[in-house]
């Protein structure tokens, strides 16, 4: 099938099977015509990348995991461990998203939102002292 039925087929955007295949994570067949070939295999591969990238999972580890989706003799353990460090790298996230949140409510709270000049958000990201605001340059 075509790029166009195999997107249709596997939910991704054309363009982004075409990146796929252009960065090695796919190779479909060509046919004699030199267009793209796609087999129910490459589909099955792409709907597999499709739903690890809506899980998170970086392009280095997508290729990892397909390696080891395609090795029969593998280790569990060894997808264990990359969806670990997925899971470790998330709750980081979470955690500095939840900083920056309660940073930016302390602020919010801090700053009047009058027509004064004064701002202790914008003299945080200055990092200015609270409320001593910017003079003028001359």
């Amino acid at each position: 099938m075509n790029v166009g039925d195999a997107a249709k087929r596997s939910g991704l955007p054309a363009k982004t099977i075409r990146y796929y295949e252009e960065i090695g994570l796919i190779s479909p067949r060509r046919a004699d015509n030199g267009y793209r070939d796609y087999s129910s295999d490459d589909i099955h591969r792409l709907a597999f990348l499709r739903r690890a990238r809506n899980l998170g999972f970086s392009i280095d580890d997508c290729r990892q995991l397909m390696a080891l989706y395609q090795d029969r003799s593998r280790a569990s353990h060894d997808v264990r461990e990359i969806a670990a460090a997925h899971v470790k790298a998330i709750e980081d996230k979470v955690r500095e998203l939840q900083s920056m949140r309660s940073t930016l409510r302390t602020l919010i709270d801090a700053c009047h939102g009058d027509q004064r000049p004064d701002c202790p958000i914008l003299d945080d990201m200055a990092g200015a002292e609270p409320s001593a605001g910017l003079t003028a340059q001359a």
